[in-house]
């Protein structure tokens, strides 16, 4: 399901929690590449093998260099021609810059060359969902779903494509069976907690979230989604007293006017409008 992640005029509501890829920080001397010249430092010497091209990429990835990670990743599938990796890097890193299409393909490329790879799987999986296209998003997750049945980054994406599609009473229970694998994971619960919401279960919503946001390690995204919760309960009270911990006492009464808005339209349609907010593929804490 598509999640908050910004409102007009400062609604700080979560993003859907869509990552499957972490950041790897890798320490390298500071070359000089450009992303078509891997020979040396200054082009010449000896070329750049597989394994470096990949710890560069990753470095450069991490350091938000994500141009040169997106060249030298596609330098890296040239030259090893059999392994998925550096295309499914290639497509993690995509996804970041917001490249949904170009990650599709790139995902694809390198299921053609393991059609069971499951990051693979799970990264073209995420870019349909990233899309609105859950209907092409379950192949994949099918086949996942066959070979790691126990995986809660894949649960989470089952869940959510269930959610997009409106059945979010089924989305709910690969959710429920991610959090018996990691409990208290942010991303199953965040989710978790809007497909709750989402089905009018506020109490449960809370129940599971403020665990999560309520603690010396939760984020304002996270807070923002409890306090959305309490505005759809309309316990305008909660919302407000969750919502002034990240925002300033204007903001907070947009967002209140907002859920009560919410609260107003038709479950179908209260459900459609929250769906159809902008999702971030990249929200930071999620499984």
């Amino acid at each position: 399901m598509k999640r908050f992640d910004a409102v007009a005029s400062g609604l700080m509501a979560p993003g859907l929690l869509l990552t499957g890829c972490e950041n790897v920080q890798v320490a390298v001397s500071p070359l000089q590449l450009s992303p078509l010249d891997v020979n040396g430092r200054d082009g010449g010497g000896k070329p750049l093998d597989y394994p470096t091209l990949m710890r560069i990429g990753a470095a450069a990835h991490a350091g938000g260099d994500l141009s040169t990670a997106v060249g030298i990743y596609r330098r890296a599938a040239e030259m090893d021609s059999g392994t998925p990796a550096p295309l499914i890097a290639l497509g993690n890193t995509l996804v970041e810059m917001g490249q949904i299409n170009e990650a599709i393909v790139a995902y694809n490329s390198a299921l053609a060359r393991n059609p069971r790879d499951a990051e693979a799987l799970r990264g073209v999986a995420r870019a349909y969902l990233l899309t609105g296209k859950p209907q092409l998003a379950g192949e994949p997750l099918s086949v996942a779903f066959r070979d790691t049945p126990d995986d809660p980054k894949l649960l989470q994406l089952i869940g959510v494509a269930d959610d997009f599609t409106g059945q979010h009473e089924e989305a709910q229970a690969p959710y429920r069976r991610g959090l018996e694998l990691l409990p208290r994971d942010p991303g199953l619960s965040v989710n978790l907690a809007l497909s709750l919401a989402v089905t009018g279960n506020y109490a449960e919503a809370v129940a599971v979230l403020t665990p999560i946001a309520m603690v010396p390690t939760g984020t304002p995204r996270e807070r923002q989604t409890l306090a959305l919760i309490y505005g759809l309960q309309g316990d305008r009270g909660q919302a407000e007293r969750v919502a002034r911990i990240d925002l300033d006492p204007q903001s907070v009464q947009r967002n209140i006017a907002f859920y009560d808005t919410l609260r107003r339209l038709s479950p179908d349609a209260r459900a459609k409008a929250i769906q159809s907010l902008t999702a971030n593929p990249n929200p930071g804490r999620s499984s």
